[in-house]
């Protein structure tokens, strides 16, 4: 049991470890909002884009592709959308509060801590599956995102063109297609350019889990209390239950499920504040379900890397 243990430390205490410190420089006053959203700004504009591009530059095209994976990531996350809809329209009549905890519900922290977990339980080798799997499920979060939150919102907004114009322009996404292109053409750049855009990939983990702990502001929780808890339960605890316990008995092993569980069991997307702010939705449950979900999440990720390595999935 002690090395399911040290496994569970090595992939789960490094990620939190720099949230904390992140949280740090926020109590010290070493960034002002400003600038912690001017830095955000950076590692989403500059350092995403080199880590997607590297990732996929330095693959073989065997790695990359595991169309098994891709076809059962699509369709967890398009049932998981069906499921919290379903459930949602049940325990709540308030519109706004709907769009909020429907996405709470499915769109995780995928790329903020997923990628580093697998990072730190595979190496730096192994990213180029989830990197795959970014190119494919974050523009479906999006996607998803916008479409859940404008229907209920409920004014009839909601533009497909506008919305996968803002996908294609995603700096993630541009990553991916360029580095899939040098991937399928076999074109290779120069030593002096790639070597700063692999510095850059490297840091972008670190740097982004900084700013997302001296993002983190602790809202009041209002009269949401029942749906918070509900939506956190369910992104941390079902969501991965059934998706994980699918996925094993499918048959998936190794990178590809422990990708497929920084997938589903990750929490709340940071992102997902911004968008229903944005879209008139539920912004403070949207909040407060992105704070105490990363919060729990240390133990819950932790309780899901042990439970499956004692299973001896990965």
């Amino acid at each position: 049991m002690e090395q399911y243990f040290l496994v569970a430390v090595k992939a789960i205490v490094p990620l939190f470890l720099l949230i904390l410190t992140g949280t740090y420089i926020r109590w010290r006053k070493l960034l002002d909002d400003h600038e912690i959203r001017r830095v955000n700004s950076m590692v989403f504009e500059v350092f995403f884009f080199c880590m997607m591009f590297h990732n996929l530059y330095v693959t073989s095209l065997d790695q990359a592709l595991r169309p098994k994976l891709i076809v059962f990531s699509v369709a967890a996350v398009f049932a998981v959308i069906a499921g919290a809809t379903f459930f949602v329209l049940r325990i709540t009549q308030d519109n706004k509060t709907r769009g909020a905890m429907i996405q709470a519900l499915y769109r995780s922290n995928f790329v903020l801590l997923g990628i580093p977990m697998v990072e730190n339980i595979f190496g730096r080798d192994a990213l180029a599956v989830p990197t795959m799997m970014i190119a494919i499920v974050v523009p479906i979060f999006n996607i998803m995102g916008v479409f859940i939150l404008e229907t209920f919102r409920g004014e009839g907004r909601f533009s497909l063109r506008k919305t996968l114009g803002n996908v294609l322009r995603n700096p993630m996404i541009v990553g991916a297609v360029c580095g899939f292109f040098f991937l399928f053409t076999g074109i290779r750049i120069p030593d002096f350019l790639e070597k700063p855009i692999a510095q850059l990939s490297a840091c972008t983990s670190p740097v982004a889990l900084l700013i997302l702990g001296a993002s983190f502001k602790v809202g009041t929780l209002g009269h949401d209390v029942r749906d918070l808890v509900l939506t956190v339960a369910g992104r941390l605890l079902v969501v991965p239950a059934l998706v994980l316990g699918t996925a094993m008995f499918l048959g998936f092993r190794g990178i590809e499920f422990v990708t497929l569980l920084s997938i589903f069991a990750t929490p709340c997307a940071v992102a997902s504040f911004a968008m229903a702010q944005q879209l008139g939705s539920n912004a403070e449950l949207a909040g407060n379900a992105v704070v105490i979900s990363s919060g729990l999440s240390c133990v819950t990720l932790f309780f899901w890397v042990v439970l499956f390595q004692y299973l001896g999935v990965f």
